[in-house]
């Protein structure tokens, strides 16, 4: 395969994540929610979840690379959950960000996604710590965080991505060797794509 990455999946008990294509991208772009936080230079939405894929990918470096997959369950597409190493074969830390269609909030699938990632994370890729951040009225995201493990890292003050603000800025840390996989999760097609992840 000329780009390994899109052979890439991970499989829960409930979801299928694989890595976004184009297609993908563009089927995305439909669905995602105005609640989804963007540039607000860039109003449209849709464009925005392209743009960004396509940043993604033609940025990518084996020191530095965005991953974001493609969230499934029973064939239909409930959003986007990105992990992201900068220097990871020195650090060994990596990041999250995602985002649900609304009618696939509250049913756990936000913690499903978040564990496929971080399963990856520690077991296939030997990440050392995994961080997240999220505004402090996001109680979601946070709550998914504290679901699995991630404890206090500190935190800052920001303006929203429309400029509002200034907000708190919760930042949250999680070590390998605090990590306990609430799901099963099976990785598939990830030897050939370690080269391009810095290993």
């Amino acid at each position: 395969m000329a780009w390994p990455l899109h052979g890439l999946t991970l499989t829960t008990p409930d979801l299928v994540l694989r890595v976004m294509t184009e297609a993908d991208a563009l089927a995305l772009g439909e669905l995602v929610p105005d609640d989804v936080t963007t540039d607000p230079s860039h109003p449209d939405l849709g464009a925005r979840v392209e743009q960004t894929y396509w940043r993604h990918m033609a940025t990518w470096r084996p020191e530095d690379w965005v991953l974001p997959f493609t969230v499934l369950r029973d064939g239909a597409l409930l959003g986007v959950q990105a992990l992201e190493g900068k220097d990871f074969s020195v650090r060994r830390v990596v990041d999250s960000y995602s985002w649900l269609v609304t009618g696939a909030r509250g049913q756990g699938v936000g913690k499903q996604m978040r564990a496929a990632v971080l399963e990856l994370a520690f077991r296939g890729l030997g990440a050392a710590y995994a961080v997240s951040e999220a505004y402090a009225d996001n109680a979601a995201s946070l709550g998914v965080s504290r679901a699995l493990g991630y404890g206090p890292n500190g935190f800052g003050v920001e303006k929203r991505d429309d400029g509002s603000g200034p907000v708190r800025m919760e930042h949250v840390v999680l070590a390998a060797a605090d990590w306990h996989p609430p799901w099963p999760v099976e990785i598939g097609g990830l030897e050939p794509c370690l080269p391009l992840l810095g290993l």
